[in-house]
């Protein structure tokens, strides 16, 4: 039984290894591709059959329980996603796609562990697993004519990157010297005793600071629309949706130590959420390129998910937890679409898009559907998802809070609905129609599917989510 808790990432540990000697052994893409999608479609099942599994690891420092593993089905099938949705990596060289491959496993498993974490320094471990996989795989494009947007990207994503590892990790370091503990359960109790003293309000801080810095949330979202737009199609997928679903689950973790009544904390968030809606929409309203329209839009919606946080009440983190995951399934369709209409890997200007309807039909469906769900309109997940949170935060008291987010989701609709405008409203500049295998069809369907059925039915999920949270403390 103890082997099964850590079955999954035992499974991607094993297929990374597989990959590195693939890579030694100079195999080609097609193999690595052929391995890489048998381990995400096997750590897909593995996931879900240990999903109600619960019990400690290494002496109590990793947690699985249905928190942890709510995530790690999600991580799993967003990382299944970002592997499946385009079998011939374009912009990405022949030479160099095992290893692709590779770093691109290494930060699911990552992922995967941060999210069963509940001790500062194994927490840190699985953080940096992650995050220097990423700064590896946002280099790995073969495109000159982005050259030197991709080296820009590079840099400031490692160097951005390191700066807040550093940072949080001074703040742990404090914490630790706080509190005499680096476990979480005991941690924060005894943190919410010596809350106001200025050292703690400062580790506290330095440590969020790290958090905030992979939900891509203003002012620690500098990096983002950068790398969006330096970094192959499939590498901005995996960046713009994955590691954003740990941020939440640490958050999450968090957060629910603290009283709904410490309106210090939730005023503190709450203002953070405001600037990063306001910041992101309206930087996105005169973006050309779609990779950086989506990545103004990610901090919008980082603004949009700290709503379900600011409640600091287990009905406010299930939304969240909720939201979190409908903002997957839209980011990975539209995603979907970009991969597949960009034939050469480079990237797609909204102007791209012109005709796609004829071009492409069911990857124009895809993709409205994906922009009308985070514009936030009905019947799509994305509209419930932030009918939920602004009514969850409305009935705490945060009346203003909540039009400031209504004004930026009437602002996020334009610039939204304009992608959508140029797809189905304009004639195609070419007249080819765009090739779309088996398998991108059916991801693109699935996805469609899950959007729908998840904007209409959204009690089961909420109802799970909410299970989830209760197994935290």
């Amino acid at each position: 039984m103890k082997f099964m808790l850590f079955a999954p990432e035992l499974w991607v540990l094993f297929g990374s290894l597989v990959l590195f000697f693939v890579a030694l052994a100079d195999g080609n893409g097609r193999t690595a591709r052929f391995w890489a999608a048998l381990i995400v479609v096997g750590n897909i099942a593995l996931t879900s059959a240990t999903f109600f599994l619960h019990g400690d690891l290494f002496q109590g420092v990793y947690r699985i329980d249905l928190f942890s593993q709510l995530f790690k089905v999600l991580v799993a099938f967003g990382l299944g996603v970002v592997v499946l949705m385009n079998r011939d990596l374009r912009d990405v060289p022949e030479r160099i796609k095992p290893e692709y491959y590779l770093f691109l496993l290494l930060s699911g498993l990552g992922l995967m562990m941060v999210v069963s974490c509940v001790e500062l320094l194994s927490l840190f471990v699985a953080l940096e697993l992650s995050s220097f996989a990423l700064y590896l795989l946002v280099p790995m494009r073969d495109d000159r004519n982005a050259l030197r947007i991709q080296m820009e990207a590079a840099s400031k994503y490692i160097l951005y990157g390191v700066m807040a590892t550093g940072v949080m990790l001074f703040g742990m370091s404090y914490l630790f010297g706080l509190t005499g503990t680096t476990v979480l359960a005991e941690l924060l109790p005894k943190l919410h005793n010596i809350g106001s003293q200025p050292a703690a309000l400062v580790a506290i801080m330095m440590v969020l600071a790290g958090f905030f810095f992979k939900l891509g949330l203003f002012p620690f979202h500098f990096w983002l629309p950068d790398v969006y737009q330096g970094a192959a199609n499939e590498t901005s997928a995996f960046i713009a949706s994955v590691p954003k679903l740990a941020a939440i689950a640490l958050l999450i973790r968090i957060a629910s130590f603290l009283v709904p009544e410490d309106q210090s904390a939730g005023l503190l968030l709450g203002g953070l959420a405001v600037a990063s809606m306001f910041y992101g929409n309206l930087l996105a309203l005169v973006q050309k390129d779609l990779k950086r329209l989506l990545g103004f839009s990610g901090i919008a919606h980082a603004g949009y998910v700290m709503l379900g946080i600011v409640v600091l009440k287990d009905s406010g983190f299930a939304t969240a937890i909720y939201y979190i995951a409908g903002y997957l399934i839209m980011n990975l369709a539209c995603f979907l679409v970009i991969c597949n209409v960009s034939t050469d890997g480079g990237n797609l200007q909204i102007d791209d898009l012109s005709g796609l309807y004829r071009r492409a039909p069911l990857l124009a469906i895809v993709l409205g559907v994906g922009m009308f769900s985070l514009a936030g309109i009905p019947p799509f997940v994305g509209f419930m998802g932030k009918f939920m949170l602004l009514a969850g935060a409305l009935k705490q008291g945060y009346l203003v809070l909540v039009i400031l987010a209504a004004i930026n989701t009437a602002i996020s609709i334009f610039y939204y609905l304009s992608v959508v405008r140029v797809a189905y409203c304009t004639d195609p500049e070419r007249d080819d129609v765009l090739p779309v295998s088996f398998m991108v069809k059916a991801l693109g369907v699935v996805l469609v599917a899950v959007i729908i059925v998840m904007g209409v039915a959204p009690a089961s999920l909420v109802e799970l989510a909410q299970q989830a949270v209760a197994t935290i403390r």
